[in-house]
């Protein structure tokens, strides 16, 4: 496991109580793709219900950290891109089962159009840094 350290709130910078702002460490770099709702089938879980795609978004994001030698302990950054910010709060329900308050990552929402199937609700990415 890496060493990462954690920054919620630098001088000048409103905390946020969902993410921290800054997060660095040293070791070898990870680049997780965008999850989506998919099963082990490549099969939609939960259409239409965003717990329910969330769960499954965040149990894909551990089991390609865990294929990189990583957990959600070396995650430095999340990206969340909602079809609708409502999800967010589903989102951070699932994120919460898997990541504890004291260890967020950085992270950022966007907003989009659409993703690349209508019945998609969201999609996370994360980049990870574990020792060398």
């Amino acid at each position: 496991m890496s060493e990462l350290t954690r920054i919620p709130a630098p001088d000048g910078v409103a905390a946020a109580p969902q993410y921290s702002h800054v997060v660095l460490g040293t070791g070898r770099f990870v680049a997780i793709a965008g999850q989506l709702a998919l099963d082990e089938q490549g099969r939609l879980v939960g259409e239409g219900d965003p717990a329910a795609q969330a769960g499954q978004v965040f149990e894909n994001l551990r089991r390609c950290l865990a294929a990189a030698g990583a957990t959600f302990d070396d995650v430095l950054k999340l990206t969340y891109y909602v079809t609708d910010m409502a999800h967010l709060p589903a989102l951070r329900g699932a994120r919460a089962r898997y990541i504890p308050d004291d260890r967020l990552p950085a992270a950022s929402a966007v907003q989009v159009a659409a993703l690349v199937r209508p019945e998609f609700l969201m999609e996370v990415e994360a980049f990870a840094v574990v020792a060398p």
